[in-house]
């Protein structure tokens, strides 16, 4: 039994934030700041990180497609519940963002967020954060950035920004600005 029910209410307006980019560009770090200044403007907001819904699963997840899949529901349900802003962070390539949009209606407004590092300041990041695995291994994140390079022009997106050139925070508040204002 929940103790806090969600009230049964409309939002007039359902918002997501997108937050696409490669390993170590600083998706998590930016959604967790835009979480934060929109929740102290009095604003519900829900966070879905793909890597938390991987932890779902780990050690033992052997496909994480299955992972992007799932997290792709979860946007979904978050979208469904009287919450106007679902921030969804993880994608990397056009496919995994369609595994994403396949659960959100017409109804949403969404903002694609593109950020971007340098595969050096990447690594930099990886090796001081003892919550990496895999993406530890040079040679892999290497291949990842490669990866994301070549689908990089595929990538619709509504803005781009250089997390070596902007803090977490000026572009949480540049992604507020553009935000469809709420009811």
């Amino acid at each position: 039994m929940n103790a806090h029910p969600l009230p049964d209410i409309a939002v007039p307006v359902r918002r997501l934030v997108l937050i696409i980019g490669p390993i170590a560009s600083g998706k998590s770090t930016l959604a967790d700041t835009l979480a934060d200044k929109l929740r102290s403007s009095g604003e519900a907001v829900a966070v879905v990180g793909l890597d938390t819904v991987a932890e779902m699963a780990l050690p033992t997840l052997t496909d994480w497609s299955w992972a992007h899949e799932v997290h792709g529901q979860l946007v979904g349900a978050w979208l469904e519940k009287p919450i106007p802003t679902v921030i969804a962070e993880g994608p990397a390539t056009p496919e995994e963002i369609e595994q994403i949009m396949r659960h959100v209606g017409p109804d949403v407004s969404v903002r694609k967020v593109l950020i971007t590092a340098r595969y050096e300041t990447a690594l930099a990041r990886v090796i001081q954060d003892p919550t990496r695995g895999l993406s530890k291994d040079p040679e892999f994140l290497q291949r990842m950035y490669r990866r994301f390079e070549q689908t990089r022009p595929d990538i619709a997106h509504d803005v781009q920004f250089d997390t070596e050139e902007l803090s977490s925070s000026d572009i949480a508040e540049r992604v507020i600005d553009g935000l469809p204002k709420l009811g």
